[in-house]
């Protein structure tokens, strides 16, 4: 894999996904392309694999790992522009998708990107930094207390939000924070030592809640949930692993919703009863791999696609 990316959930994915020759396939977040390069193989030439990433560092990554398969279309895009994704497909509809939410390898170990709090960069952590949109270090330093409160605990769970957003504040009048470090470190000291998780960096939580309000995650997902039935064949299966439990109960209730719950219409059925999880052989391997959760659907063979 590429510099040592691993795909998560891997076999699981291409079992639920079933990806056969001659088909349309989407991987709405690319990354370093290990679940691409297996839709490839699968599809074989016959086939058309649309592969997207609002990171185009990470497309550049994909684009040569994928150069030896002759139907790959790369797009510079967001998963939710979905119409812009049907078009690299020649509007045809999908027959298989999936996004996987989580943040890439290559991506952690940049420090530049500041993602990571283990080496020191700058507080930036967008996936696209030609997008225009505000930086974490920004957000750190314009949003009032309680509004960085409410993220960190809406997007990272952080039971300490208040206690780490008046840190913040504070710190901030007397000179901004300005690298990742620095944050890992400020949240550290605002968790009483006895408090910090057994298991994981205590700035974890926050670092993953400022990622999902830059990239403004929550909204693709939602976009992305609401659209993608409209965009499959009938038949067509989509998929989709997150790491974070906000996401998995948007991909739950969107699936079950689109069952034919109140309003929703009878366009899904679900392929997962439970999230598929990595097995502890995978986690060992893999430790990124531990929160993760696969979900899977299919588009019911009587509905017409969009």
């Amino acid at each position: 894999m590429a510099q040592g990316h691993i795909p998560v959930l891997l076999q699981e994915t291409l079992t639920l996904l079933s990806p056969a020759p001659g088909e349309v396939f989407l991987d709405g977040t690319t990354g370093a392309g290990g679940h691409a390069v297996e839709f490839a193989r699968k599809i074989g030439p016959d086939g058309l694999l649309v592969c997207a990433d609002s990171d185009p560092a990470m497309l550049a990554v994909a684009a040569e790992r994928l150069s030896a398969f002759p139907r790959v279309r790369m797009v510079h895009a967001d998963f939710s522009d979905l119409g812009r994704l049907r078009e690299a497909a020649g509007w045809r509809p999908f027959d298989g998708a999936l996004l996987d939410l989580g943040v890439s390898s290559l991506q952690l170990s940049d420090p530049g990107r500041g993602f990571s709090f283990r080496e020191d960069g700058p507080l930036d952590m967008r996936r696209d930094p030609g997008s225009g949109g505000p930086t974490a270090g920004e957000i750190l330093r314009d949003a009032r207390e309680k509004e960085l409160a409410d993220l960190f605990y809406r997007y990272g769970e952080e039971r300490y939000s208040r206690r780490i957003a008046r840190a913040v504040a504070g710190r901030r009048r007397k000179a901004p924070l300005r690298s990742t470090t620095e944050l890992a470190a400020l949240v550290a000291s605002a968790i009483p030592r006895r408090r910090w998780p057994r298991d994981i960096h205590p700035a974890t939580r926050v670092f993953q809640a400022l990622r999902i309000a830059v990239n403004r995650e929550i909204d693709s997902l939602a976009a992305f949930l609401e659209a993608i039935p409209g965009h499959l064949s009938p038949g067509g299966r989509v998929a989709v692993i997150s790491f974070h439990s906000l996401e998995d109960r948007l991909v739950k209730e969107a699936f079950r919703r689109r069952a034919g719950g109140p309003g929703g219409g009878a366009a899904l059925e679900a392929l997962t009863r439970k999230p598929v999880v990595p097995s502890d052989r995978e986690v060992r391997e893999n430790p990124r791999a531990r929160s993760a959760k696969l979900r899977a659907a299919r588009r019911r063979e009587e509905e017409e696609s969009g």
